[in-house]
């Protein structure tokens, strides 16, 4: 299994990365209770060796990026920060689209402020806004890109449909969407990620629901590693495709420790396959 993956063809990533979203309030809203432990913790992602930390600036609204920005930079040469555009925050846990091109220009430009870079190595738009043309939202990131401002574009939660309409318009290098081991309803977009050399960002990754009752197949293979079922989850994503970049969340340091040791863990065949015929 590959440990890395060269997103959009020219950054090389460690293919278990961090997804920064937690690091807010209740509700994705405000500031995190404690901001030292959300620094420090930003700052152990990238001792544990990760290099591609995902966010938006809907996370908080803004607070995520900051965070980041007051952690981490100047930042290393290697690590990617991708971040995402095309939500409004009314209110903890309200998240209307908004894909008018406009808007996103906007997004795009205080993105950049709040990161302190000159340039955006990968944004997503963060939902399609079936009030504007999909065309005209990615053209808008298109434009951006040939700017300078974006390195390369990404989409989430999307169809395979969304997905070719998109590329008509530019370069896409991900797609993050929602998939774990108990959820594969996105089966077609990996599919099509993997044939295509994609990457296929997985948000809620661990979810993992009755797949860990006592007893059962995830929680038999756990055992047999020495492994909690949420490391388990994760390894199964990770042998799924070579493509599939994970970004577990967490605000725990102690946590986020557990998860990245799940690049680690190797499966048989046999516990895929098992694993594999559970959902």
């Amino acid at each position: 299994m590959s440990e890395t993956f060269s997103l959009g063809g020219d950054l090389t990533v460690n293919r278990l990365g961090y997804g920064a979203m937690r690091l807010t309030g209740e509700g994705i809203w405000g500031y995190p209770a404690d901001r030292d432990n959300a620094i420090a913790l930003l700052r152990r992602v990238v001792e544990l060796g990760v290099n591609f930390i995902d966010t938006a600036d809907s996370y908080g609204p803004h607070v995520n990026e900051e965070l980041i920005r007051q952690a981490l930079h100047p930042y290393a040469d290697d690590l990617v920060i991708a971040t995402k555009g095309g939500l409004l925050r009314t209110g903890p846990n309200e998240w209307p689209v908004l894909g008018r091109p406009d808007y996103l220009r906007q997004a795009v430009e205080t993105s950049l402020l709040r990161l302190g870079v000159e340039r955006i190595d990968l944004y997503q738009l963060h939902r399609v806004d079936p009030a504007y043309p999909l065309e005209d939202q990615v053209g808008e990131l298109r434009k951006l890109q040939e700017e300078g401002k974006i390195r390369h574009i990404g989409l989430s939660e999307v169809t395979v449909a969304q997905l070719e309409a998109a590329q008509a318009v530019a370069p896409i290098a991900s797609v993050q969407n929602l998939y774990n081991l108990a959820n594969r309803g996105h089966e077609a977009v990996l599919e099509r990620a993997t044939e295509q050399g994609i990457a296929f960002i997985p948000w809620f990754p661990v979810a993992t629901g009755e797949l860990a009752r006592p007893g059962g197949v995830l929680d038999a293979a756990a055992k047999d590693h020495g492994a909690t079922p949420a490391q388990l989850a994760l390894a199964w994503l990770l042998r799924r495709s070579p493509v599939v970049l994970p970004i577990p969340g967490t605000s725990s340091i102690a946590h986020l420790e557990e998860n990245v040791a799940a690049a680690k863990i190797e499966l048989t065949d046999e516990e895929f396959e098992k694993l594999s015929a559970q959902a």
